[in-house]
Parts: structure tokens; sequence; C-alpha cells
């Protein structure tokens, strides 16, 4: 069973006026829910869940691939340092 809406607008409250609204567009995509493909027309602020859902997610994946390069950039670091570590013993023995 598919729930509809009512066809009521969330801001002004009177039946939605549809393509005649600058809040009424075409949104097409993957559902975050359900991951079917999305070709729709609707109302912007009914979107909005869906639209944070989405924004959610991305944020998610875009703090774990700065975590990865962040942990890529530390063992990096330490392989440089070590390398400067070797060649500075090295060179004092070489001195010495």
């Amino acid at each position: 069973m598919k729930i509809e809406s009512k066809n009521i607008c969330p801001l002004y409250r009177e039946p939605c006026k549809q393509l005649d609204c600058a809040w009424f567009v075409q949104l097409r995509g993957t559902n975050p829910n359900t991951g079917a493909e999305i070709d729709e027309w609707g109302c912007s602020v009914a979107w909005m869940p869906v639209l944070m859902i989405e924004t959610a997610k991305e944020t998610r994946q875009a703090g774990a691939a700065i975590e990865s390069f962040r942990n890529e950039m530390v063992k990096a670091n330490n392989a440089t340092t070590a390398a400067l570590v070797m060649a500075q013993t090295s060179a004092a023995m070489l001195e010495g």
C-alpha cells in the first residue's frame, strides 16, 4: 500500500500550484533510503527530509575519506622521519 500525501502547499496551506510555483522542482537521483532511482516533480519543502538524509550520507563519506587521507599522510610522515633519523645517524657515524 502506497500512502499518498494531500496536495496542500506546506507554506501557504492551500492547494499546490505545481508548475506555477517556484518551489515546485524536478528531483533526479537515487533515493538514499531505498536505492531506487528518482525522477519526480515535487515541492522543495516536501523533498527536504530526503535531501537532508543524502547530505548526511555524503558528509559521512567525506569524513571517512579525509580520515583515510590523514592516516596515509601520517604513515608517509613517519617513514620520512625514520629515513631522516637514519641518515643523520649514518652521517654521525661516518664523522665519528
